[in-house]
């Protein structure tokens, strides 16, 4: 989601049940959200809100941007390995029901 641009942690936690329907608390989600920042993946600024108190953005940092594209690469490898696994498993039961 920070991909897209700053976010602040309450709008993390609705857009991820809304897009995924992951539920995650603000107790999850602040400490999440402090641990890459002090990683420096993550920069934050606070930013005044109409809502009458400011509120803490959160943004990817050059660092962040670089280590979300190696985990993406990671994901896809990794997902491939499994879609080919699923495949053959699904290869052998297909051929012992049709010859058993």
């Amino acid at each position: 989601l920070l991909r897209e641009g700053a976010r602040y942690g309450l709008e993390i936690i609705q857009t991820l049940e809304e897009r995924s329907g992951l539920v995650i608390t603000e107790g999850t989600i602040y400490p999440l959200l402090g641990r890459l920042k002090s990683e420096g993946l993550l920069e934050a600024e606070w930013v005044a809100s109409d809502a009458g108190h400011p509120r803490k953005y959160y943004r990817l940092s050059a660092q962040g941007r670089r280590q979300l594209l190696r985990m993406i690469q990671h994901w896809r490898g990794f997902s491939a390995a499994l879609d080919q696994l699923i495949a053959e498993s699904e290869e052998m039961s297909y051929a012992e029901r049709a010859g058993g």
